[in-house]
């Protein structure tokens, strides 16, 4: 029987396979790795309200980014429909690379001038009583983006001035010195800057920083106004040990740091560390009795809990508490 070239080759081809499969059968295709279900008490409804779309779409118009939108907070919906929401100055693009958040990296465009106004109108057309303004790492800025953060207090002051206002910054590597000394000179009620975890995991979760930096520029901001509340958090779930926050918490507290929060880590995308363990709400239970234990004035911990989840609620007992503590102290004295 006469076959044609290209009638042979198939045929040599298959006979090949056939033999091959033989010897070494395929194999069927692994199975793709099951998703880490989350428990029951972080799972968190799709927003889709009307307070939600007017608050997206406010933002939108005055040009300005959230970082409830950008680390895709799980709180989104919540805050959003009760028209809160914390503004990111600076852009939406980081220079730095962290390994549990879901911000954009690479190299940020320029300053907007307009943006400090944009956000005061913002927060007078929402008529905010308390407002959380954060930023992007801008590295490559000469004073990391300090300036910026004044020009947006001052804006907010003069726009809406019975706003009370609460930032939170990044580092300012190499900087914060001047940095702090340039915000703290525009007085905001609150300052905030969170160590994020413990000392031991900074190498791989938080790589562009360093705990002991991060605790200098906390301690100065109470050395140049005590009056200003000072603010930071830490994310559980990513193998910290019980010990290691006891002491983050002591570290704070020498700091004289006033608002502790500590709230679940989520794994934004693949890409990023994984969850190590959900910790469960009577954990956070018993840490928040514990830092209470310890001296601060206000603690927020629970699953959900972020850096400005009720951020305005809780600035208002963190006053109060002060101001008991102040009136007590008088008592004695």
């Amino acid at each position: 029987m006469c076959r044609t070239k290209s009638g042979l080759a198939r045929a040599v081809a298959h006979r090949y396979l056939e033999a091959m499969n033989e010897i070494t059968p395929i194999a069927a295709p692994a199975p793709r790795p099951e998703r880490v279900r989350k428990p029951d008490w972080i799972r968190v409804k799709a927003p889709t309200s009307k307070g939600y779309n007017e608050t997206r779409q406010l933002m939108r118009d005055k040009g300005l980014a959230t970082v409830c939108e950008e680390a895709a907070c799980p709180n989104i919906g919540e805050c959003w429909t009760k028209k809160h929401a914390t503004v990111m100055i600076l852009g939406d693009v980081c220079t730095r690379a962290c390994a549990f958040c879901n911000v954009k990296t690479g190299m940020p465009r320029r300053v907007d001038p307009a943006e400090p106004q944009n956000l005061a109108d913002a927060c007078a057309e929402m008529g905010l009583e308390h407002i959380v303004i954060t930023s992007v790492d801008r590295d490559d800025l000469p004073d990391g983006g300090a300036s910026q953060f004044v020009k947006v207090i001052e804006a907010l002051r003069r726009t809406t001035p019975n706003t009370t206002i609460e930032i939170l910054t990044p580092d300012f590597r190499n900087k914060h010195e001047r940095a702090v000394e340039m915000i703290v000179a525009a007085r905001p009620d609150v300052y905030n800057h969170n160590l994020e975890t413990v000392p031991r995991l900074y190498p791989t979760i938080r790589p562009g920083a360093r705990y002991y930096a991060s605790l200098r520029l906390l301690e100065s901001v109470k050395r140049l106004d005590p009056s200003i509340f000072t603010k930071s958090g830490i994310m559980l779930g990513l193998g910290e040990e019980r010990l290691e926050v006891h002491q983050v918490m002591d570290d704070m507290r020498s700091a004289d740091i006033d608002f502790l929060t500590m709230g679940q880590y989520l794994q934004p995308t693949p890409k990023h560390a994984k969850v190590i363990e959900f910790v469960t709400p009577a954990a956070f239970n018993a840490y928040a009795a514990i830092a209470r234990a310890k001296g601060f004035l206000q603690v927020a911990s629970s699953p959900l809990t972020r850096s400005s989840y009720h951020a305005g609620q809780d600035f208002a007992e963190m006053r109060a508490a002060r101001e008991a503590q102040l009136a007590k102290a008088a008592a004695k004295g």
